[in-house]
């Protein structure tokens, strides 16, 4: 549970249900945690609402520490990976390693049967046990893409209450149960981040990754000088700070060199990446080559291509068209239909 309408929608169905709920929220970690502030995932404000909806529905509440972990795995993560010159997704990162293993593992060692969350998704389980994670009625609000992580044995494990009602209706359902949170707004923006700056938080943790170095093309001209990788984002026109006689575009960047690599619309866009650390949902792939619909981000349009799992356990993915907007570090998410086969993190665009 985390305060907010979507989770206590979800104890409130499962209630209903006829299921013995129990409310869990973690406490996570946020930069400003010893100086009053909170994870904005976890104020006390929503720690309030938590206990209140639990205490409306006459269930258990608790309140899980998870500081130190959340720090040391999501936080490290995000940080680690920019170092490097990656855009990071650490919302994938924390429904694999927190959500759906500290927080999975807590619920197992009080005896639940099954995680409930608030995400937008369904699971459709087969009569012959295996588990498919589909997406949520509700396209615009979709959240399966941040589960793509989810192993089958975690997915069995998985209840998404609301993932057949549209945002609409689960604030409806709100209202009907008296639920105080129906209004509330919805959470935004990385949840340890003191003030939403990412970029500031990097300048403070990892100076390095925030240095400025040379703008380049592709064949290796220097065009000017920027103000450090992270401040740039791939296909961003705007704000390079140079001249040229045509709009120039971020095409990709060179941590060795710390450069940022530029250059014309006809330039940008690929048709092919590589993606690592794949998980299938179903325990393997559905051939070893097959025809998907690829998400490159969270909000992207699904693109349609062909994807080939390769020996070495990553991925090929070639697209029908070319993409303007493949970066390292996000999530290659594989979708037939409405089923989410799984996803891995991209490597590289191109071959």
């Amino acid at each position: 549970m985390s305060g907010g309408v979507d989770s206590s929608v979800a104890a409130a169905l499962l209630v209903e249900q006829g299921y013995d709920v129990v409310g869990m929220m973690l406490r996570l970690w946020s930069e400003d945690c010893g100086e009053g502030g909170s994870n904005r995932c976890c104020t006390p404000g929503q720690m309030a609402d938590a206990r209140r909806i639990a205490a409306q529905l006459g269930i258990p509440f608790y309140v899980i520490d998870t500081q130190e972990v959340f720090r040391g795995t999501v936080v490290q993560f995000f940080i680690d990976r920019y170092a490097a010159g990656d855009t990071p997704n650490p919302c994938l990162e924390c429904n694999r390693l927190i959500r759906f293993e500290w927080l999975l593992q807590h619920a197992l060692a009080i005896g639940a049967d099954f995680l409930a969350t608030g995400h937008y998704a369904r699971v459709e389980r087969a009569p012959n046990g295996t588990a498919r994670l589909l997406k949520a009625r509700d396209a615009a609000k979709d959240q399966s893409y941040v589960l793509s992580v989810l192993t089958q044995e975690k997915l069995q494990r998985a209840l998404f209450p609301v993932g057949d009602y549209t945002k609409a209706e689960v604030r409806a359902l709100a209202q009907a149960r008296s639920l105080p949170v129906a209004s509330k707004h919805d959470s935004q923006d990385l949840c340890f981040l003191a003030d939403g700056d990412y970029r500031r938080f990097l300048r403070q943790h990892v100076p390095d990754a925030v240095r400025p170095g040379p703008i380049l093309t592709r064949d290796g001209r220097e065009l000017g000088t920027h103000s450090g990788l992270p401040n740039y984002t791939i296909g961003q026109r705007k704000g390079l700070g140079i001249s040229y006689p045509e709009p120039l575009y971020v095409l990709g960047t060179d941590p060795v060199r710390n450069a940022l690599i530029v250059g014309t619309a006809d330039e940008l866009g690929c048709s092919a990446l590589l993606a690592g650390r794949v998980n299938w949902i179903a325990g393997a792939p559905p051939a070893p080559t097959f025809r998907a619909e690829i998400k490159i981000r969270y909000k992207a349009r699904p693109a349609w291509g062909t994807v080939s799992a390769r020996e070495d356990g990553t991925v090929a993915v070639r697209f029908d068209a070319p993409q303007r907007d493949i970066t390292p570090g996000q999530g290659a998410v594989f979708y037939q239909g409405e089923v989410c086969l799984g996803g891995g993190i991209i490597l590289r665009a191109g071959e």
